[in-house]
């Protein structure tokens, strides 16, 4: 089975969905699947090309037996509106003309952005192949979530074209239940959408000792780090977190942030101005080394804005942090606080509620034998969501989508075949 994958983001990037997709992509290669991704050079977020790649019109790469294919776009950091669409647009296109090229029997674009799935229907049509349309973040929704654009004519054409993809899409497949109900009330058939939620690979992310050259480096020494590691964008409002910081009279306890985002210069100068000596702020690091700042953290701090919006979303930091035992201080209601909950793997707060914020913190320091149930719960939520799993049952669902064949007495899978 040939399988041509189309993504905005993908590794050596290191945030959600470009983890998201190449483990997927792993998984599916080493069930015989061939897979070809398309993709951009590597620049998230800063919107900077990362050393070792040009921004090209073409350039190929074998990736742990997934080939990668790169186009041009138009590459802008991640803020600014007018800049951002023009570099959703720019791949939308190269991809589109780039995906002519390679041979498939099915197509899966993922989204955000939206004009990604775009490329993807295009694609089928041309081809007369199936496609997949992964939803990862419902837009427009997320976009009026966090006040990125008010309600005009351009969310209104978003819209539509919104429904006219998921009626397009041949399947959908969803990373929440609550995503879903939300597309079924469209009025899509609950029987083409598939819940695929976001998981973990357990052989990467395991509980370790604590890296003390990390904590020497950076002068944590004895302190009770709580750690939030990714984008610092408009949906994370991380202002909060500082502000809750400043009130915070422990001195043991130390909020350490790690990663970029459209917000990440105004948090610095907050902080700064603020005098927060409680406060580390460190650049993005690569993918590779996620799971060595997540070992030095005590707590792991996930966090949105208060918007209904992000009640139907589950943050992938979960499960990362659930399997290396560490205790979840989620400020994410609905489906999020729900999972967490569940498994007993943390506390949540009230979104930019900051009394609730500093009880929940004060109660995870002090209550050593709710930490430690805590991290069990964390265990078990990890288990329960096996990237590897999760990634064979939307296999199953890539299969169920070609058609099979027999040649000789074998059953044939396009170009797999099986005895």
């Amino acid at each position: 089975m040939k399988i041509l994958f189309l993504t905005d983001n993908f590794p050596p990037e290191s945030n959600a969905p470009a983890t998201r997709t190449y483990e997927h992509c792993l998984e599916w290669v080493a069930k015989g699947a061939e897979v070809t991704v398309v993709t951009c050079a590597p620049n998230f977020p800063k919107g900077k090309v990362f050393a070792g790649y040009k921004n090209k019109w073409y350039q190929e790469e074998m990736m742990d037996g997934i080939r990668v294919v790169r186009v041009w776009t138009y590459v802008t950091p991640n803020r600014g509106m007018v800049k951002r669409i023009l570099d959703y647009l720019s791949f939308c296109i190269a991809g589109f003309i780039a995906s002519w090229f390679i041979k498939t029997d099915l197509i899966i674009a993922t989204t955000p952005q939206l004009f990604t799935a775009v490329a993807g229907y295009w694609t089928s049509v041309i081809k007369r192949k199936p496609w997949i349309m992964e939803v990862r973040d419902l837009w427009p929704e997320s976009i009026k979530a966090v006040g990125a654009m008010e309600q005009n004519r351009i969310l209104k054409i978003l819209d539509r074209l919104v429904l006219f993809l998921y009626r397009k899409a041949d399947k959908i497949v969803v990373v929440t239940d609550t995503f879903k109900k939300r597309i079924i009330a469209c009025g899509v058939s609950p029987e083409k959408i598939h819940v695929i939620k976001n998981g973990v690979h357990l052989h990467l992310y395991q509980p370790r000792e604590k890296n003390n050259f990390l904590i020497e480096k950076y002068n944590l020494k004895n302190k009770f780090i709580v750690a939030y590691i990714g984008t610092h964008g408009m949906a994370h409002k991380l202002d909060f977190i500082l502000d809750c910081a400043a009130e915070v009279e422990n001195k043991n306890i130390h909020f350490l942030f790690v990663g970029d985002g459209a917000f990440k210069s105004r948090l610095v100068a907050k902080a700064k101005q603020m005098k927060l000596e409680n406060v580390t702020l460190l650049d993005a690091i690569p993918k590779a080394a996620v799971a060595d700042y997540i070992n030095i953290a005590d707590v792991a701090l996930i966090n949105l804005r208060k918007s209904d919006t992000f009640k139907k979303v589950l943050p992938s930091k979960i499960f990362e942090n659930a399997a290396m035992i560490k205790p979840i201080l989620l400020g994410v209601e609905g489906e999020a606080k729900d999972l967490v909950e569940s498994y007993g793997a943390g506390l949540c707060f009230e979104p930019e509620n900051k009394n609730d914020f500093l009880a929940k913190l004060n109660l995870i320091y002090r209550d050593k034998e709710q930490y430690v149930k805590m991290q069990n719960g964390g265990v078990q939520l990890a288990k329960a969501f096996d990237r590897k799993t999760l990634a064979l049952d939307m296999f199953k669902v890539l299969r169920s989508m070609v058609p099979l064949t027999v040649v000789k007495g074998k059953v044939v899978v396009d170009s797999v075949v099986k005895e």
